[in-house]
């Protein structure tokens, strides 16, 4: 299973960007995905989850009403659209694949089994 990882790039506050991550060698549909991000010098932390038909998206708290996660099964593509960007979005952003179509633990890192190089964000105030 291979996860690309790709759309970062450095942007001013309140900027956009949409990150993609293309999946090959699984079964992507059958797959729920996350979006995870590390800080420099922190830990990597969940951002955002979706279910394998999209009927189910969750956010952290951070980043609701900010980023969009979405899937095209079809290209086997995971998205996240980042609007109203912040400095504190700075990040190497990562894609995650889960073992099964609904996560429940779909917050913590352990729960996905496969995962993208990331892809560095950078914003400026």
């Amino acid at each position: 299973v291979q996860l690309q990882v790709s759309g970062g790039g450095l942007v001013q506050a309140g900027g956009s960007l949409r990150l993609s991550c293309a999946a090959s060698g699984c079964s992507f549909s059958r797959n729920a995905m996350g979006w995870f991000r590390q800080a420099p010098g922190k830990e990597r932390e969940y951002v955002a989850y979706i279910n394998w038909s999209s009927t189910a998206t969750y956010y952290t708290d951070s980043v609701k009403g900010r980023f969009t996660i979405s899937r095209d099964n079809a290209k086997n593509t995971l998205y996240l659209q980042m609007n109203s960007l912040k400095p504190d979005d700075t990040a190497v952003y990562y894609c995650a694949a889960g073992g099964d179509a609904y996560l429940r633990n779909y917050n913590q890192q352990k729960t996905y089994d496969y995962w993208g190089q990331g892809t560095q964000v950078t914003v400026s105030s």
